[in-house]
């Protein structure tokens, strides 16, 4: 049987649940997940290799319009997911009401063979089930509407089917041991920021970006081993975030520091030391040669 491969990009509106079906779809938790909008900033690979096919979802940040350089920069993520999509799963959320503009202004010259998926159904009533469904149908005329739970994984079964059906015979784009773009540095400052999200409130965690700056196998001294010695520094833009941050006698960072590496050896399967630092660049979001250092040119 031929070999197909493409690319789906997952898009949509902020905090629709893009990144839990992207962890459901792939089978592998790579997108951090948090309750707040606007948790990913990036455009995450996740691979899904079986013998006679490569898919390449694309994880994408939640379509805006931007206000300042780090938005325009994932703005360009999403742009970029959109110009090699084979095909596009627009997320959309049961409660939205008819506002996603920004996200139909993207995708509808385009075109792309489109898959709405209605998302968070386990919230809703069969009638807005039934009426977001024909709303969809007649709206943007897809290939098909799926209800779907991304969160309690309802619905999702049939889904990568119906994706492989739309995908072209291609040889795959990547290593069938490949599970992402990404590396282990990147996936680190990923999961201490999901920590920020979770601990933070109001600006800190849009304010905070995370860089590794050292990632060192070493022998541990008891012989029993070894272990992964990590420094991350955190980022904000002022001096008052930092303090919030750090807390009383740096409780805070504390607290950020060891839910971060019960997560991180879980994910590397290794034990890990965790050292962070915070250091202040005054309105880094908004200084394109930041934002490049960072990773954020496409």
């Amino acid at each position: 049987m031929a070999h197909k491969a493409g690319f789906v990009s997952i898009i949509g509106k902020p905090n629709v649940g893009k990144s839990t079906l992207m962890n459901v779809l792939v089978g592998e938790r790579l997108s951090i997940i948090t309750p707040k909008a606007q948790t990913t900033r990036h455009r995450i690979l996740g691979i899904v290799n079986e013998e006679d096919y490569q898919i390449v979802f694309s994880d994408t940040p939640g379509i805006i319009k931007p206000k300042y350089s780090l938005q325009e920069s994932m703005m360009s993520f999403v742009n970029g997911s959109l110009t090699d999509a084979d095909v596009l799963l627009f997320v959309t959320d049961i409660n939205e009401v008819h506002d996603e503009d920004d996200v139909l202004d993207k995708i509808l010259n385009k075109d792309i063979p489109t898959i709405v998926l209605i998302n968070k159904i386990d919230q809703a009533t069969q009638e807005q089930v039934e009426e977001k469904i024909a709303y969809w149908q007649e709206k943007l005329n897809p290939v098909a509407v799926y209800a779907i739970s991304a969160l309690h994984k309802h619905n999702v079964d049939g889904l990568l089917d119906r994706v492989l059906e739309m995908l072209p015979e291609h040889p795959p784009y990547y290593d069938k041991e490949d599970l992402t773009d990404r590396s282990e540095r990147f996936f680190v400052s990923e999961m201490i920021r999901e920590k920020i999200f979770m601990n933070y409130h109001k600006e800190i965690p849009y304010s905070t970006e995370v860089i590794v700056k050292s990632f060192k196998e070493e022998e541990m001294k008891n012989g029993k081993g070894t272990m992964i010695r990590i420094t991350a520094e955190i980022v904000v833009e002022r001096d008052s975030q930092k303090n919030i941050l750090i807390g009383t006698g740096g409780s805070m960072l504390k607290k950020v520091g060891t839910e971060a590496r019960l997560e991180i050896e879980k994910f590397l399967d290794s034990k890990v030391f965790l050292e962070m630092f915070v250091k202040v660049i005054p309105d880094w979001r908004s200084k394109k040669n930041y934002l490049k250092s960072f990773g954020y040119d496409n």
